[in-house]
């Protein structure tokens, strides 16, 4: 071939620095589109091979080599694959964005199955001259009598080519680093970059220092292979000491035997796994191999939960591992990452458009090479196919969750309170993962036992009835003739059933007793994403209502009266309690509890109580309830001696005392009092005690 001097076929005139510029958004990337190019030409030079069209030499091995050379500032991408003629450096090369792996699949498509190629749009070359002044190609194609070719470019719109020295098939490609991007030659940064991007691709990746000193290691003799360099062969005789018998005769006897070691060139190892975990068959992936790629891949020596193995072959190619690590307990400091892979070769951590929100918060790897990447690789073309993929992992994860409750409750149970942020926070993003889940969502109860919706509904169903069947019997036996909740009209009951809960297990500890003493029960909800998540599980189950234990008193926890009975005693604590709290706006109802050691609670309003949540999450905490509707209300207990003593003496000195004290007893059972309100109060308790001591 003559030289021959051109130039670079491109249709829109400055293009080539704006490639070189921003074609890519990291520099170090470089590598990766060198390397997937090599593997590329191994993987069509091994079709051919299977096609009869080329014939592989017997003791062919497939490699990428990467030498780095900081004193010469040189880099160089070795590979064994197809190699390329003048006419195809022509096409491939200088006509920029031409897609060598596109019209290869599109030659061969009818002979073979497609194998995945990993280029797609021609342009990975050019990333090079992100980082190069210049670079060089030497190639050799694999076809007969094939003439080697060199081409140059010094990184403007010129190229030479003519003909090369290279004598073994494949292609070379030499970088002459400009000075910003020195460190790309340096052994380590190249260790880092090449595992950052390319430990899984399919062809073993060597890493070295150009003419750098053989380093040296030491074998057993039987274990060196025909591509081992032997130096030298290292004996050591066995090794013997006279011991004396019994009888007083004695005998040599070996104590080391005869070892015949072999000193040879150090054998490179590769830098990437080529075949890793996910692309095995689960069944044939122990767990011991899936904690092991855990730690390597992610650096965290903590055992995850358990995992997914993602398998899928139609519509699309994906596979993948998806990992449940322990969680902390606030939601804030939740962080995962999913790696994502095209065909081995690393995309980017926690792509949005193919990685649903709330599963950013595991930790795993995706390979799915029918993904319609850009050119650039590191983002993906918005369509309908990238959510259909979205949906297939959203749906893996609600299947894999909601087997495992099914058949290993145990299990299930045993990681709940890991998981849980994580699945409350993927029913709050994706509601198709909530209608999936909404039946194998575990909640606690007062005896820390876990129980799904299904199953907590049936308990307070169960506990309706059994008050239902006492209220029967009992108007059967008074001829009991008062309104109950239940004669209210229908338009005034809220059908939804409820499902209470609490917040703070210490907190409201006063609400819990009076639960259990009438044999009801509650679920914990003590993380911070719950008060949406409730919001959410409401909407989307039009039959339930979550309800707080100290947002109002239920029936069962009452004793049944009528209003007009207790009307007296209301109006009058009412006008007792406003003036000794100089508080015009208080909302005060009597009731006969059950228990009469309760002298006062406060209740907020369901509304209200989330409402007070939401703007604590917004930080706004400490605004006065009343700013949310005065849904706070002071329920004093007529069956408590110290509440009827105040009914009784509304007069008398001291019971402007005695309310102030009752009001912040039942603010304390429901929420912690301010500073300057506790300092009130323990000043209180003091006068009272004083009182008593007189």
């Amino acid at each position: 071939m003559s030289n021959k001097h051109g130039n670079l076929s491109i249709n829109s005139d400055n293009i080539f620095p704006i490639i070189k510029k921003w074609l890519y958004s990291d520099h170090d990337i470089f590598y990766r589109e060198l390397i997937s190019n090599g593997c590329d030409a191994i993987t069509k030079l091994k079709k051919l091979d299977l096609m009869g069209e080329y014939e592989m030499p017997a003791d062919y091995e497939a490699k990428i080599q990467i030498l780095v050379n900081p004193e010469e500032k040189t880099l160089k991408f070795i590979d064994n694959g197809l190699g390329m003629t003048a006419d195809e450096v022509e096409e491939y090369i200088n006509q920029i964005a031409f897609s060598g792996a596109t019209d290869f699949l599109e030659k061969y498509k009818d002979k073979a199955s497609e194998e995945q190629i990993i280029g797609h749009f021609g342009l990975g070359f050019y990333s090079a001259f992100m980082v190069a002044d210049e670079v060089h190609i030497d190639s050799l194609s694999y076809q007969k009598d094939a003439v080697p070719v060199h081409w140059e470019c010094d990184g403007g719109t010129e190229f030479d080519m003519c003909d090369g020295t290279k004598t073994t098939v494949g292609t070379e490609i030499t970088l002459f680093l400009n000075e910003d991007c020195l460190e790309f030659a340096n052994e380590y940064r190249a260790k880092e970059v090449i595992e950052k991007y390319c430990s899984f691709m399919p062809t073993p990746i060597y890493l070295a220092k150009e003419n750098a000193e053989e380093e040296y290691e030491t074998i057993p003799a039987d274990e060196v292979t025909e591509k081992d360099k032997v130096i030298e062969t290292i004996v050591e005789e066995a090794k013997f000491e006279e011991k004396e018998n019994e009888d007083g005769t004695k005998e040599q006897v070996e104590i080391s035997p005869r070892t015949e070691k072999a000193k040879i060139v150090k054998r490179p190892v590769s830098l990437n796994d080529t075949h890793p975990l996910w692309t095995k068959h689960p069944n044939d992936c122990t767990d011991e191999e899936y904690k092991a790629f855990y730690r390597k891949v992610f650096q965290d020596y903590k055992e995850p939960l358990f995992w997914i193995h993602l398998n899928m072959d139609y519509p699309f190619n994906l596979k993948g591992i998806l990992y449940f690590p322990k969680i902390n307990t606030e939601y804030d400091s939740i962080e995962g990452t999913i790696k994502l892979y095209n065909n081995q070769v690393f995309i980017a951590d926690n792509i949005k458009e193919v990685i649903p929100e709330f599963l950013m918060l595991l930790k795993g790897v995706i390979d799915c090479p029918d993904l319609p990447l850009n050119v650039s690789r590191s983002a993906l073309q918005n369509d309908g196919f990238v959510k259909k993929i979205s949906d297939y992992i959203t749906k893996k994860v609600a299947d894999k969750l909601s087997g495992m409750c099914k058949t290993d409750k145990e299990s299930y149970e045993k990681y709940w309170d890991d998981i849980s942020p994580f699945i409350k926070f993927g029913c709050l993003k994706d509601e198709k993962f909530c209608d999936k889940i909404n039946d194998y969502i575990l909640f606690k109860n007062l005896d820390d036992k876990y129980l799904t919706l299904p199953e907590c509904l049936k308990t307070e169903e169960d506990a309706e009835n059994a008050e239902a069947d006492s209220d029967a019997a009992k108007e059967a036996s008074d001829g009991a003739d008062s309104e109950s909740a239940s004669d209210q009209p229908e338009d005034q009951k809220d059908s939804r059933k409820p499902v209470y809960y609490v917040t703070d297990r210490q907190q409201q500890g006063q609400y819990i007793n009076m639960f259990k003493e009438q044999g009801m029960d509650a679920v914990i909800l003590d993380h911070n994403i719950d008060t949406s998540f409730i919001t959410q599980l409401e909407r989307r189950n039009e039959k339930i209502r979550f309800v707080r234990i100290d947002s109002d008193l239920t029936d069962s926890l009452k004793e049944e009266v009528s209003e007009e009975e207790l009307k007296e005693a209301a109006d009058t604590l009412t006008e007792t309690f406003r003036k000794a709290l100089n508080n015009e706006n208080l909302k005060v109802a009597v009731e006969k509890l059950k228990n009469a050691e309760i002298s006062s609670v406060i209740t907020l309003s369901e509304e209200g109580r989330r409402m007070q949540d939401m703007m604590k999450m917004y930080g706004m905490a400490g605004m006065d309830p009343s700013m949310f509707g005065g849904d706070q209300t002071l329920i004093l207990n007529a069956n408590n001696e110290l509440v009827t003593y105040i009914l009784e003496h509304k007069d008398s000195e001291h019971v402007p005392v005695f309310c102030e004290q009752l009001y912040d007893l039942a603010l304390l059972a429901n929420h912690p009092l301010s500073p300057d309100a506790m300092g009130k109060f323990i000043a209180r308790s003091n006068q009272i005690m004083l009182l008593l001591a007189k």
